[in-house]
């Protein structure tokens, strides 16, 4: 069934239909979580509590964008809600999956070492990975990607722009 649909049912308290909207967006959800946390434990914590708060404010959803935009949105806050409260980035362990990496603008990493890339993502301030994630592993465009974060495309152009340099500088051995 057609997304809009699922949500339509969804939001008029069809449990079928949002079952069926979290199982089609639940590997893109936990996806971003683990790239953003690289954590595995932690991006499972952050996933429950969003698919919790989803299947609470479902109503409050308006048709407007992809669902899995909301989704990432509020997963993004939950993230920077436990920031906040432990006033430190978390990284607690280093299981994570390999996943295939892909090229960015201006071919800056083409077969990169995931292991490496994690490595240089890790050293990324919190706000300007999320928008490299988005980008990058989701396709997000820069709209969408404001929308997300709470700030200007122009913002979202400004911190992607800082991560493909810092990553550029540091692949060419710099620090």
């Amino acid at each position: 069934m057609e997304e809009r649909k699922l949500v339509i049912l969804a939001k008029k308290g069809d449990k079928k239909a949002l079952e069926q909207l979290l199982k089609n967006n639940y590997s893109v959800l936990k996806g971003y979580l683990l790239k953003l946390t690289l954590d595995e434990s932690l991006a499972d914590d952050i996933t429950q509590e969003t698919m919790l708060k989803v299947i609470l404010n479902i109503k409050k959803y308006k048709l407007k964008g992809k669902f899995s935009t909301w989704l990432i949105t509020i997963a993004t806050n939950v993230y920077r809600d436990i920031l906040r409260k432990n006033k430190k980035v978390i990284y607690r362990g280093e299981q994570m999956r390999a996943v295939d990496v892909m090229s960015l603008e201006e071919s800056v990493i083409v077969k990169t070492d995931f292991d490496r890339l994690k490595l240089l993502l890790k050293e990324l301030p919190e706000e300007k990975r999320m928008v490299f994630i988005l980008k990058h592993y989701y396709g997000y465009s820069y709209d969408e990607i404001a929308q997300i974060m709470k700030c200007s495309p122009g913002t979202v152009r400004s911190r992607l722009h800082y991560c493909i340099e810092k990553i550029r500088h540091q692949m060419k051995g710099g620090r």
